[in-house]
């Protein structure tokens, strides 16, 4: 699997977990991760729950995956690796001291929402997109949410980059844990 930071501030619009996003805007070929920092206002919904709802963020950390490995793949599947991701990121939080708790795919700090998520499915891969609150500026004026930055502005954006990179390849290692585990397996 492929990480990479996308240095340059990027939005979020939810073009992004469209299939083969990466290959097509950034030439990466293959099951990525790829993350930046940038705005998020998503004017493609894909969870029908959501569509009324306003999902913005003046800053936020975007976490993009693609998976190529399952065909045809599965929405299923998707989701247990989306709720990885997740609890890869909480655990990361409170490696740095962040008392976080999790909601399904959500993460809060006290009753705040922490964190934007999805994940999809399509003929050709699965897609998740994780993005979590720099900043309470620029949220939705009906949700109460919280931003990394307002709880410890002393993280700055390299801690922001390195929590990136830290549950990015904490997610890689997981699968490649998983995949090792399954080699040496005997079926029955």
């Amino acid at each position: 699997m492929i990480y990479e930071h996308l240095e340059e501030p990027l939005l979020y619009d939810g073009s992004q977990i469209e299939p083969v996003w990466a290959l097509s805007e950034l030439g990466i070929k293959g099951s990525s991760i790829i993350t930046w920092i940038g705005p998020m206002d998503v004017r493609d919904i894909v969870d029908y729950e959501d569509l009324d709802l306003e999902i913005k963020a003046g800053e936020a950390l975007h976490f993009i995956v693609e998976h190529f490995d399952e065909q045809p793949s599965s929405l299923r599947l998707a989701y247990h690796r989306q709720r990885i991701l997740v609890m890869l990121l909480k655990e990361e939080l409170s490696m740095e001291g962040f008392d976080t708790r999790r909601d399904g795919d959500d993460l809060y700090i006290g009753s705040s929402k922490l964190t934007v998520s999805i994940a999809t499915a399509s003929i050709s891969s699965m897609k998740i997109h994780l993005g979590v609150n720099l900043h309470r500026e620029g949220t939705p004026d009906d949700v109460e949410t919280v931003g990394l930055l307002d709880e410890k502005p002393e993280l700055g954006m390299d801690g922001v980059v390195r929590i990136a990179e830290n549950v990015a390849m904490a997610y890689i290692h997981e699968l490649d844990s998983i995949e090792e585990d399954i080699c040496k397996t005997r079926v029955f």
